[in-house]
């Protein structure tokens, strides 16, 4: 009997027509990707003398918004080791994106088999799922062309990997908020790199803002969906969550943010320069905590930020105030001139 209200509960959460704002909401997302979509062969001009990748391009050097770019250790390197460290950097930031978008396209496909017919939420994970997959072949056509032999995610995320799409048809709530935990790290660090101004090399400028202007559309709807159904959970279940989200997010976001162990060893990078980098020093800590200054609202506006919950993201090095508004940048004091 117990079991029989759990189905019927879960089969109440996938209807959603009900909601006329939250349908409104699918409607502008489904069709904002139908009016504005890239494709990675046609928006992009891979043979173009201009994206052809050659060594010694100064234009590899990490940029001062990356924790290792701005740090002392890297700005005393020879312009030659700089491109090659920045070269391997970026190529393996690019693979951990396209494996965490495979996972990601794995999991909304699963999600969206269980949704009831008419549903707009079938529509919309489906247009998702196909920008995710243009997504993949764009990341991974950039670590061709770089040619870096890079692994990307560390080995057991990448043996996870089958079993957490699995999640999204039963527990779409923590699925969803795992996807926030992969997707908030990398546009974070993105639109940190494209504001500062840097000359990058074409393919990389190009990459980053195609999967920006996507990405926006995948994450409100993360932000959306999450909204919505956290409310109605029982008081249980929302403390648990809350207990869940800050740890999947450090999980995640160390995962994507932190070059694996063959990125150490390939360039004999100091111990203590990588403890520093991750995260030990002021300004990686404010890092950390920045790329999830959005997820901190959510989770303050659905009930999830309870005294525990603080406890558990301090703990994990990830609290501060959240966001006013979704992709607030964060603002530094000038410094007044004398």
């Amino acid at each position: 009997m117990a079991r029989t209200r759990m189905v019927q509960r879960w089969r109440r959460n996938m209807e959603v027509r009900d909601d006329a704002e939250y349908v409104s909401m699918l409607t502008t997302l489904s069709e904002g990707s139908v009016r504005r979509n890239f494709n990675p062969y046609t928006d992009i001009d891979w043979n173009s003398t201009d994206f052809a990748v050659t060594d010694n391009d100064p234009r590899w050097v990490l940029p001062a918004t990356d924790p290792l770019g701005r740090h002392p250790w890297y700005r005393a390197q020879p312009l030659e080791r700089q491109i090659k460290i920045g070269m391997w950097r970026q190529a393996n930031v690019a693979k951990v994106g396209l494996q965490f978008e495979s996972v990601l396209i794995r999991g909304l496909m699963e999600y969206a088999f269980w949704v009831p017919n008419g549903s707009p939420e079938y529509r919309y994970c489906l247009h998702e799922s196909v920008e995710e997959c243009n997504h993949t072949m764009m990341f991974q056509e950039m670590v061709n062309r770089i040619g870096a032999d890079v692994p990307g995610a560390p080995r057991f995320l990448r043996w996870l990997s089958p079993l957490i799409p699995l999640v999204a048809g039963p527990l779409p709530i923590p699925f969803f908020f795992g996807v926030l935990a992969g997707e908030e790290p990398i546009d974070h660090a993105q639109k940190n790199v494209l504001r500062e101004g840097k000359t990058l090399h074409p393919i990389m400028e190009r990459v980053m803002a195609i999967h920006v202007a996507e990405e926006a559309r995948h994450i409100s709807f993360a932000h959306a969906y999450l909204r919505k159904r956290v409310p109605h959970l029982t008081k249980h279940q929302r403390f648990w969550l809350s207990l869940y989200v800050p740890l999947v997010m450090r999980l995640l976001g160390q995962a994507i943010t932190v070059p694996p162990k063959a990125f150490w060893q390939e360039f004999n990078i100091p111990r203590e320069v990588k403890k520093e980098l991750f995260f030990r020093s002021p300004e990686s800590r404010k890092f950390l905590q920045d790329m999830f200054a959005d997820v901190r609202m959510l989770a303050y506006d659905t009930g999830l930020m309870n005294p525990v919950a603080k406890l558990i993201w301090r703990l994990c090095k990830i609290n501060g105030k959240p966001s006013r508004y979704r992709s607030e940048p964060q603002r530094r004091r000038l410094v007044a001139a004398a």
